[in-house]
């Protein structure tokens, strides 16, 4: 062979080499791109996987899940110790019965004969003991009959006639107590029409109509609007407000209730949206509070400058015994204990160690970036990266550091939004008993109703009889 023909064979061999390399690099490109896609659904399975089983984990303790879904496994409110006492605790007031010094009826008793015949004069006896017996009067309607008289003038000839008092307008009527008493048990006490018809009639032997029920409502409604106007300014001017809102059916649709509230006001509102729809309408008071409004992270609250924002640590606290207990996070462990802390220390330490705090906070929060995983930017999906729980958990304690360390610093925010949430909870009894609303009308009877009712409560009055003080056109608000 010669040479000629040696290079030229050499060149052909050194082709197809080359070519034979390029087909490896492209095969092992495409095995490496099989590779970062197959690692990526891992770590997507992953994340499912955690998901699903904080979701079997999940309970009132860890989650928003309520007490009454943890079932037979729900564990006690007060754990027992040892040294723990049963009944009332140390400060508890107590509702034990007093006798009183006007009793309604008295029965004396005097000694019988004596055994050895002898009586004794009733004058030369003292008293020795009185009990008393607290027991309700057989309830009973009261008929107040209006008679309405007519006559001729005796100077002119006309035909006078007398006029019935205001709100008696018809020959047969309920009073204005019975209609209270309805609406405190429709709405308060959560009982359905049927069942405030039955125990009206064994009570008192009538059977209260339901339309009559439903139009006591709502003429408790229109009464009660001055009463919620000064509701609603009072809370609008208070220095710290509790915000919630949750869901419900409205004739067979999702609604929300929203809730503002203080320590000594409840103002409710209906809408059928949860975000801005609901919270920038004209029936939303956020867009006149200038003070610490106390609520869960829900996005939209932020969008409010003008108030101040302080966050609800037990939401946080829950989210994060869900990641100790699920996922044995070390991260999320120390941010409890870190949390804790801070809650127990006295407000004046607080201040002094303000530097610290801060630090502390920021420290746990870049180990906890470092120890959840990274967004995952699922194929074929637009929109946010798959993130996990504790991810999404640590970027907004990162992201709203200055709210959740609002109760830390100022002394009148508190560390949780339990206040808004209780003030809220009844609505979720009335859609256990009801199963929802029949019309929107009737929701925002209730709503209007039941925040003032919550408001009376907090005011130690008597609901019964403010609400009946209501239809009368004037209440403890009003008055």
């Amino acid at each position: 062979m010669n040479q000629d023909a040696f290079i030229s064979q050499l060149i052909e061999e050194l082709g197809a080499l080359t070519k034979w390399f390029s087909d490896l690099e492209l095969k092992f490109k495409g095995v490496e791109n099989e590779n970062q896609t197959l690692h990526a659904e891992i770590q997507l399975l992953k994340i499912e996987n955690a998901e699903l089983k904080a979701r079997l984990n999940s309970n009132s303790h860890n989650s928003s899940k309520p007490p009454s879904s943890d079932g037979y496994s729900k564990r006690p409110a007060f754990a027992k110790t040892k040294k723990g006492k049963q009944g009332g605790q140390n400060g508890h007031r107590g509702q034990t019965l007093h006798q009183v010094e006007m009793p309604n009826t008295i029965e004396n008793y005097f000694p019988g004969i004596c055994s050895c015949g002898h009586s004794v004069m009733a004058e030369s006896c003292s008293l020795l003991e009185k009990r008393q017996v607290f027991d309700l009067p057989k309830p009973r309607l009261q008929v107040a009959e209006h008679r309405i008289f007519g006559g001729v003038c005796p100077g002119c000839g006309q035909m006078l006639r007398g006029e019935a008092p205001e709100g008696v307008n018809a020959p047969v009527q309920y009073g204005h107590n019975a209609k209270a008493l309805s609406v405190m048990l429709n709405s308060h006490y959560k009982l359905p029409f049927k069942k405030i018809q039955a125990l009206f009639n064994d009570l008192f032997g009538y059977s209260i109509n339901g339309s009559t029920v439903y139009s006591a409502a709502r003429q408790c409604y229109e009464k009660l609007g001055p009463s919620e106007e000064i509701i609603k300014s009072k809370i609008a001017g208070s220095k710290v407000a509790h915000a919630d809102e949750t869901g419900f059916r409205v004739e067979g649709k999702l609604v929300w209730l929203h809730t503002a509230t203080t320590v000594l006001f409840t103002y409710f509102f209906v809408h059928e949206k949860r975000g801005m729809g609901a919270l920038g309408s004209n029936k939303s008071i956020l867009d006149r509070f200038m003070g610490w409004l106390v609520h869960d992270c829900w996005g939209s609250y932020f969008k409010f400058d003008m108030l101040k924002h302080a966050l609800c640590c037990a939401h946080i606290l829950r989210e994060l015994e869900a990641l100790i207990e699920n996922g044995q996070s070390k991260w999320a462990k120390a941010f409890k204990s870190f949390l804790m802390r801070v809650y127990l220390m006295p407000f004046e330490e607080r201040v002094k160690r303000r530097q610290y705090i801060e630090s502390r906070y920021a420290a746990i929060c870049k180990m906890g970036i470092k120890s959840e995983p990274v967004p995952i930017k699922t194929k074929g999906q637009k929109g946010r990266c798959k993130r996990t729980k504790g991810r999404n958990l640590v970027e907004r304690l990162q992201k709203e550091q200055q709210a959740v360390l609002a109760f830390a610093f100022n002394e009148e925010v508190p560390f949780t939004n339990n206040l808004a949430e209780r003030d809220i909870r009844p609505v979720k009894v009335k859609q256990k008993i009801s199963n929802g609303f029949r019309s929107f009308e009737g929701a925002e009877f209730y709503a209007r109703i039941e925040g003032f009712i919550s408001t009376a409560r907090k005011h130690n009055r008597n609901v019964f009889n403010e609400l009946c003080n209501s239809f009368e056109g004037h209440n403890f608000l009003t008055a």
